[in-house]
């Protein structure tokens, strides 16, 4: 992947991740309970992808 689009990709996740947060704050939503949110999300992603419903995670790979 050329330099330039991984830049562009890693601000548009920053961007993606101020404005869900900024949204979460101005809705309300307790820190506490946002981090929980995105821990068990977390969670379900990576356990998603070993039990091989996500991207691939082959040992040939």
């Amino acid at each position: 992947m050329p330099l330039p689009h991984f830049l562009l990709l890693v601000l548009a996740v920053m961007l993606a991740a101020a404005l869900t947060l900024a949204l979460a704050i101005a809705l309300g939503v307790p820190l506490q309970v946002f981090a929980l949110v995105t821990v068990i999300a977390a969670l379900v992603a990576h356990l998603s992808a070993r039990a091989g419903n996500g991207p691939g995670h082959r040992p040939e790979a």
